[in-house]
């Protein structure tokens, strides 16, 4: 499995298909992580938990403090406490922030699915 950044997401590609993604928003020297996804077909596999530690690893080897609005990526890193990097809690403000950036179909899809803890 290949992660690799894309434009506000790392993708994960499987024998060269698309198999996920986990998307971001990049606010100063923060990036905030709002959604994860997997195809079905690579439903099972692990291909969440790779995608996900290989996108936080790259993030902080950018330098920057993540912010897990996604479940998921809040899950990952409450599994895997030995990890490394600076972690922001999510705020009414960021969760906010999130919101009003992503396009009206997204809103209305629920995305983010939770608000601050």
């Amino acid at each position: 499995m290949v992660v690799r950044r894309a434009e506000e997401q790392f993708e994960a590609w499987v024998e060269g298909r698309f198999a996920g993604r986990t998307q971001f928003i990049d606010d100063g020297g923060r990036r905030i992580f709002f959604h994860t996804e997997v195809a079905p077909e690579f439903g099972g596999q692990g291909v969440a938990q790779r995608l996900v530690g290989g996108a936080l690893a790259q993030t902080w080897a950018a330098g920057l403090r993540v912010v897990p609005v996604c479940p998921f990526v809040r899950g990952y890193l409450t599994r895997h406490p030995e990890l490394d990097g600076t972690v922001e809690a999510v705020t009414r403000e960021t969760w906010h922030l999130v919101r009003d950036l992503l396009p009206p179909e997204e809103r209305a899809a629920g995305m983010p699915v939770v608000g601050p803890t």
